[in-house]
């Protein structure tokens, strides 16, 4: 047996693909001490993992004191939480030993730590990998408009590291990416952008998808046989009310049963009347209401297009920030759904695409390609053989 200190950051799409992966770490006989915010404890705690967390109003707080108007500002930010992140952990290990470290490929800090514990490093990436001349490259047509004065912020914060911590960060990349010696990718090889790239250091395992909680206030009574339109923006940006309402504008009264999530800060009522052939909830079991499904209107978050396509249900792909655009590319390339720009966004534009998307067998037959390379992936038993044949090449 090896403890396993897994360091991790506070969102679903970061936490959820690693539950599988912790679970199988313990069944196999590791002990894992697992940091993440308040918010993941009991969902964390329910794998057997011991849980330590961290204040994630301080973390969010240091990470946009870096500014957001670049990506070299959000890098900044990254290197501030630093001084949340490493006294938290340091302190609340002190005393203990461990054999490696797992951390999340863009948040805490991961490579730092695995620098001041001396500790071989897994990076647990939850997004599309980026290798370091991928990262260059894109981050070489940005720095043109990056303004001087926050690339000396950025060497003032390494240098200040490196006094405080005795530790190295030599280019953005390493803040950005936290890179190590082995790299668990949750997605498969064919649905990594420029997948010939990467090397055999990168293991591209597949998507890792946990059961989810039920909820007993849904009732799949209502949905079998119906094949229900499924509409989501996920956990974070989805207080957008007038989308919702849109939704209606588009399918209310239509032919289609439609589910659509509308996460924990809006209420239904304010959404006005809804149509009889919705049903709308804070909170829907989404794994499993995609057993159902025949269309997923997503924002196009990592963990919510790979469980559509693990499923083989068509997309179409609404994205908003961050990695999105690029899983929304990925999606349009592999022919499984299309992509629409929320700001421009129509009633009748949504209602014509998803009957478009609904009557081309070719979007249906590109989803069950993709489910069926999804499923045979293994996901999160592939990730914990990867990390035992890491064990074994360093005698762990």
């Amino acid at each position: 047996m090896a403890r396993v200190l897994f360091i991790n950051g506070g969102s679903e799409g970061h936490v959820n693909p690693t539950i599988g992966v912790v679970e199988e770490l313990i069944r196999r006989g590791e002990e894992v001490v697992y940091f993440t915010i308040e918010d993941f404890r009991e969902r964390m705690e329910n794998t057997g993992a011991t849980v330590k967390t961290f204040d994630v109003q301080k973390f969010i707080n240091a990470f946009i004191s870096g500014g957001r108007n670049n990506v070299l500002e959000r890098i900044n930010g990254l290197i501030h939480t630093a001084d949340i992140m490493i006294p938290s952990v340091l302190e609340q290990i002190q005393g203990e030993s461990f054999d490696y470290i797992i951390h999340d490929s863009m948040f805490g800090c991961g490579q730092l730590l695995a620098q001041i514990l001396k500790l071989p490093a897994i990076n647990s990436c939850t997004t599309f990998a980026e290798t370091e001349d991928s990262f260059g490259t894109m981050f070489k047509q940005l720095a043109e408009n990056i303004p001087s004065e926050t690339f000396a912020e950025f060497q003032r914060l390494t240098a200040l590291l490196k006094v405080k911590y005795e530790v190295e960060i030599h280019s953005p990349y390493e803040v950005y990416c936290n890179p190590a010696p082995l790299t668990i990718v949750y997605t498969t090889r064919e649905f990594q952008p420029f997948e010939e790239t990467f090397d055999q250091t990168y293991k591209f395992v597949g998507p890792s998808i946990p059961s989810r909680r039920k909820h007993e206030n849904f009732n799949f009574a209502n949905i079998e046989g119906k094949w229900p339109i499924y509409i989501s923006l996920g956990t974070i940006l989805n207080q957008a009310s007038d989308f919702y309402k849109l939704c209606f504008e588009a399918f209310g009264n239509s032919e289609h049963t439609v589910v659509m999530s509308i996460g924990e800060k809006t209420r239904p009522s304010d959404l006005g009347d809804i149509p009889e052939n919705f049903i709308v909830k804070n909170y829907v079991p989404q794994t499993e209401v995609l057993k159902y499904t025949k269309l997923f209107i997503t924002h196009g978050g990592m963990n919510s297009v790979h469980e559509g396509l693990y499923y083989g249900v068509p997309l179409i792909v609404l994205p908003q920030s961050a990695d999105q655009p690029v899983i929304a590319g990925q999606v349009v390339k592999k022919g499984a759904g299309i992509q629409l720009q929320m700001q421009t966004l129509t009633a009748n534009q949504l209602r014509e695409s998803a009957d478009y998307v609904l009557k081309r067998q070719s979007f249906h037959n590109a989803a069950t390609k993709m489910k069926k390379s999804f499923q045979k992936s293994v996901g999160f038993q592939k990730a914990v053989d990867e990390i035992f044949e890491f064990k074994r090449l360093y005698n762990i």
